[in-house]
């Protein structure tokens, strides 16, 4: 029986939302997360742009040394040879290439510069390039795959595959479809073209995650696997993407779910932590009524709700705040409060490292840790996390790497 995976696209799509930003130490730490959370894969980098480079680099460096569990980091790029070419170097083994499909973007976005055949040329020749350059594991993505036609759709997908392309994307770019109409779309498409189906799912008419789902039961009854890709928090361009957890509730929680397998050795525990990391780090308040995690997921103040959920927290509550990793308390220091950061010092960088259980070697590394710490919290500009000043200490050369922006 076919299965789902989940590719989280935070590190990418949410990271080029408008009005907001987020530093290469964050998006490290945000894998690290997604590792620790069981998520299948990360699209993590666009590797061939130069400030990404160094930040890709010490990643896979990172993936390779166990600190990201069994997360799959995953490139994205234009289906182009050039955008191939310039990701070689990273040593990135797992890409996404993409290009626009349909009609509208054809005519109004490439003006003339490509029709639907060259549109598929670029895209096999973009796929055979890495497939000859040892790019293991490559996805052919088809911008605005739901206001393409179905038979050039078809005809599209599977040239992907004939070139080599371990998956198809369809990418619902402008939220324009709906539970129905995708899920028909991919199970014709999975029918046909026999290849795994990855569902990429805007939130501009508030569908995103019942598409995904909707979509991803197509791909399984079509009988491929399915692979949903996320934001944490839902965060994305202009109205988001489809939100991590709330994907992952819906096939463990909702009706008729049963067939539906998720292969990701999902731990649930990691949500809360993780949906207040990225909160944090893009500076985007988790709404109160946000799925599993908002302050009101678990709020009871109705008379009959309240003495229904004190009596059985099944009658108003399908899950456990408990399995969310929400019922581990957050302490904010009062008193005497030592911090170090871009301004610190020696004796605060001890004192902070001591209280989490870090003791250095020698002046000379706490020295070197200083530094790195400086640094960090000036690309971050907030206050670092004890994660980070663990992280920070523990791989000091790729953090290094990471915060340098040129490659």
């Amino acid at each position: 029986m076919p299965s789902i995976y989940f590719v989280d696209v935070t590190n990418r799509d949410a990271a080029q939302t408008a009005r907001v930003g987020i530093s290469k130490l964050e998006k490290t730490m945000i894998n690290v997360y997604l590792g620790e959370m069981g998520v299948h894969q990360s699209e993590f980098a666009f590797p061939y742009v130069r400030h990404e480079q160094n930040y890709a680099r010490a990643n896979l460096e990172l993936q390779g040394m166990g600190a990201m569990g069994g997360l799959v980091l995953q490139g994205w790029c234009r289906a182009q040879v050039g955008d191939v070419e310039a990701s070689l170097p990273t040593g990135v083994e797992v890409l996404n290439l993409s290009i626009s499909t349909s009609d509208q973007m054809i005519i109004h976005k490439f003006r003339g510069k490509l029709d639907r055949e060259k549109v598929i040329s670029d895209m096999v020749d973009a796929v055979s390039y890495a497939r000859s350059h040892e790019i293991r594991d490559i996805g052919a993505n088809a911008e605005d795959s739901s206001r393409t036609d179905m038979g050039y759709l078809t005809e599209f997908a599977m040239a992907a595959r004939e070139a080599g392309a371990a998956r198809f994307r369809y990418c619902d770019t402008l939220g324009y479809d709906t539970p129905n109409s995708i899920y028909h779309r991919v199970r014709e498409l999975a029918e046909k073209v026999k290849i795994p189906i990855e569902l990429h799912c805007h939130n501009d008419l508030g569908m995103a995650v019942a598409n995904s789902i909707s979509g991803a039961q197509g791909a399984i009854d079509g009988g491929v696997d399915a692979y949903i890709n996320t934001t944490v928090n839902g965060i994305g361009e202009r109205a988001g993407q489809a939100d991590l957890l709330s994907c992952i509730l819906a096939l463990m929680f909702s009706r008729d779910m049963n067939g539906y397998h998720i292969a990701d050795d999902i731990n649930l525990n990691v949500s809360a932590k993780l949906a207040r990391y990225v909160s944090n780090a893009f500076g985007i308040p988790i709404p109160i009524n946000q799925p599993g995690v908002g302050a009101n997921a678990f709020a009871h103040e109705s008379g009959i709700h309240a003495d229904g959920t004190l009596k059985d927290r099944r009658n108003y509550e399908l899950y456990d705040f408990e399995l969310l990793g929400r019922d581990e308390e957050e302490c904010i220091p009062t008193g005497r409060v030592i911090t170090t950061g871009e301004y610190g010092g020696l004796a605060g960088l001890r004192h902070v490292y001591e209280r989490l259980g870090v003791v250095f070697e020698d002046g000379n590394e706490a020295q070197r840790a200083l530094e790195l710490v400086q640094y960090a919290n000036a690309h971050t500009q907030s206050p670092l996390t004890d994660d980070e000043l663990r992280f920070i200490a523990k791989y000091p050369e790729q953090v290094r790497k990471i915060l340098t922006m040129t490659p």
